[in-house]
């Protein structure tokens, strides 16, 4: 009946030294994605362990810092190759996966169909409570809105990445589309459907968008639009190629500070898999930037269609 079973292979796993695991996993068309676990062990012994997954191959938004944008789109992924990512960590470290992040390659709201049809199946039947799952988005016009209808417990993540319009499009091009005023409208309505918070991620660039001034100046658009909001901050993890660098401690601190001077509930992520190539897109990049074509794929492809005649 053309009905298949199995799941991907894994095609290559670095293992970096703070105990984070990065995967790619083959999937049918040869094509390779990323998937991360990021296992964190709290003051009592327990672990919480976090998959990072990918919701397509690479990415057609191409945010200038990231590095699945250079490596291009290829298509969106399937619910089930969603799924797959988090069964493939929870077998890597022989543990339940207790937080899922849509954070990996691609643009979650590009695909929100399988993302939804695979967030069902990890709440319903892998067991993860909504609330440990977290969607993140750079911002598509109108999805916010439709996510909200569903009235998800999941935190809704948006990577703002600066405080104006203008520097905005700079960093994140397809910014043009979508204005700022426009996002922060659709993330105060997303609240007053859901009453769940909007968290907002920022990539702090060095000497781009890492000032105290920059900080203030993101500050007054949160109390602009609301109250209570939550800014993730994340210091650049360098990447091949790229013109931008990582901030310092002491700049990253004067930033945070800046914002929780102004009540602005702040977190400063911490790096993990440095090592590993574990920002995003750069492990698949040192591998792939089109489909894996090899002699035993071919000969694999031509005898599955000989079987399957």
């Amino acid at each position: 009946a053309g009905w298949k079973i199995g799941r991907s292979p894994i095609y290559h796993t670095v293992t970096a030294a703070d105990g984070t695991v990065k995967l790619l996993l083959k999937l049918e068309d040869n094509r390779l994605i990323e998937t991360v676990g990021i296992p964190v062990e709290d003051e009592k012994g327990s672990m919480r362990l976090t998959a990072c997954v990918s919701s397509q191959v690479g990415c057609p938004l191409r945010c200038s810092f990231c590095a699945t944008g250079k490596g291009g789109y290829s298509r969106n992924l399937q619910r089930h190759e969603i799924i797959e990512q988090v069964l493939a960590i929870e077998d890597i470290f022989k543990h339940r996966v207790t937080n899922v992040v849509f954070m990996g390659m691609g643009e979650p709201m590009l695909n929100l169909k399988s993302v939804l049809d695979a967030h069902r199946c990890l709440n319903k039947d892998v067991q993860i409570g909504q609330r440990m799952i977290t969607i993140s988005t750079v911002g598509v016009p109108n999805t916010i809105k439709k996510l909200a209808s569903h009235k998800l417990q999941s935190t809704l993540a948006v990577s703002l990445h600066a405080p104006n319009q203008k520097l905005r499009e700079m960093i994140v091009p397809s910014a043009k589309s979508y204005p700022l005023d426009a996002i922060m409208k659709d993330c105060r309505d997303y609240f007053a459907e859901t009453s769940r918070r909007v968290s907002f991620e920022y990539a702090l660039l060095a000497g781009v968008n890492d000032s105290v001034e920059q900080a203030r100046e993101l500050a007054e658009l949160l109390h602009e639009w609301g109250r209570g909001y939550h800014v993730n901050l994340i210091p650049f993890n360098p990447i091949e190629g790229s013109e931008y660098r990582r901030p310092n401690k002491k700049t990253v601190s004067a930033f945070a500070g800046a914002l929780e001077s102004r009540k602005i509930t702040v977190s400063i992520r911490q790096t993990r898999g440095l090592d590993a190539s574990a920002a995003c897109g750069q492990l698949r990049n040192n591998f792939q930037k089109s489909p894996l074509i090899i002699e035993s794929d071919r000969e694999e492809s031509q005898s599955d269609v000989a079987v399957a005649c």
